[in-house]
């Protein structure tokens, strides 16, 4: 493939990148980047199979479980540099089998982009002060890709007006977590307008959904589609905002939380697991007391689970006991209804140990038995 057929007509030059970069004196997870150059240019290969299969390795390679290497930066550079490339356009299912998305490889290239953006974003405190040649290495490789990140920033941001959605979306992710670099803070005004807008529109609800939390992480307030039609918009508004009246908004959406977790197909960039664990953590943030979020805790407690505890009964324990519960001490009404449906929930109790530290935190029995005669006794 000619240097013409990679040139980019924005950002970063790929076939500059590709052919001043020495990869062989460059590593990556698995030792020296020789190949990677050939990864880079399977990207573009007419075969889409080809394409995913080259994307594969490099997930695999230069940005491993979100490790950083001497290969990354300008691996990262080269793909935001042929994002406008029309063979990018082709749409293909992932290299991995557990992904089972279809989507334009543009999509999945922006997605990676923000995958790096979120890895060089990581605190290095750690190698701050590298105390072997590894570590050197390390850090170096952190600092690189920390470089790169104002032209990546400039290759993905014309992606946000992209005609498809998913790549769209993929683009919102990437500019957040590049905007989570300090030299381009001051590019922060103009994302969060252009976000605000998205935000207002009458796009579709993932795209809305996506801009309002992101605007969220930038500490912009969000009140003004408290009252939005939408459900799912409503609850992501109350979520980044100090308005008194989010906490309605969220009370509302945790009355039926299999609803909430319905809301979006797949988990939005900026959320990790059901959906209903931010709105539970946010409305955790904003309310007054237990009585206030007893409703919502009650509604939850059938979705709770060993599993799930530190994101939902666990942090409710918490909230609902800032201060340990004294030995011998009466239950508040709220309290008792709230551990006698959690005692009787029998997905929450197993062999998984996690549950004890946050029913000790509270003062509790970590042992169920001992939990249903306390609040048995509290109701007599």
């Amino acid at each position: 493939m000619s240097s013409h057929e990679i040139s980019a007509t924005a950002g970063p030059d790929p076939a500059v990148v590709l052919h001043s970069t020495d990869w062989a004196a460059l590593t990556h997870a698995y030792g020296p980047a020789a190949t990677t150059a050939d990864d880079l240019l399977g990207l573009l290969e007419e075969d889409p199979e080809v394409q995913a299969a080259s994307l594969g390795r490099l997930e695999m390679s230069v940005l491993h479980q979100g490790s950083l290497y001497s290969a990354t930066a300008p691996a990262a550079l080269f793909i935001a540099g042929v994002l406008p490339h029309p063979r990018t356009l082709a749409v293909h299912e992932s290299f991995f089998p557990w992904d089972d998305r279809r989507r334009p490889l543009r999509a999945a290239l922006l997605e990676w982009l923000g995958e790096f953006a979120e890895s060089a974003a990581w605190d290095d405190e750690a190698l701050a002060d590298p105390q072997d040649a590894e570590e050197a290495e390390a850090l170096e490789a952190v600092r690189a890709c920390r470089a790169v990140r104002p032209g990546i920033f400039e290759a993905v941001v014309p992606f946000l007006d992209d005609q498809d959605e998913t790549v769209r979306e993929a683009a919102l992710g990437a500019v957040t977590h590049l905007l989570a670099a300090d030299d381009l803070a001051d590019r922060i005004p103009a994302a969060a307008d252009r976000l605000e807008c998205i935000a207002r529109g009458r796009g579709p609800r993932r795209e809305r959904a996506g801009a309002l939390l992101t605007l969220a992480c930038w500490g912009r307030d969000t009140a003004m589609l408290l009252t939005d039609e939408d459900p799912a918009i409503r609850t992501c508004a109350a979520l980044g905002t100090a308005d008194p009246s989010a906490v309605d908004v969220l009370l509302a959406a945790l009355a039926d939380p299999v609803a909430v977790d319905g809301w979006f197909d797949e988990p939005l960039p900026q959320v990790d697991g059901w959906f209903r664990f931010i709105v539970l953590r946010g409305l955790l943030e904003r309310a007054e007391s237990f009585e206030q979020v007893l409703p919502a805790a009650l509604a939850l407690i059938p979705l709770c689970s060993q599993y799930s505890v530190d994101r939902d009964w666990g942090p409710l324990l918490a909230f609902a006991f800032p201060e340990p519960h004294a030995a011998g001490a009466a239950l508040a009404w709220a309290h008792n209804a709230f551990l006698l449906a959690l005692v009787e929930q029998e997905s929450c109790w197993g062999l998984i140990a996690n549950r004890d530290a946050w029913l000790r935190s509270a003062g509790l029995p970590a042992d169920r038995g001992e939990l249903r005669l306390l609040v048995q006794t509290a109701g007599e």
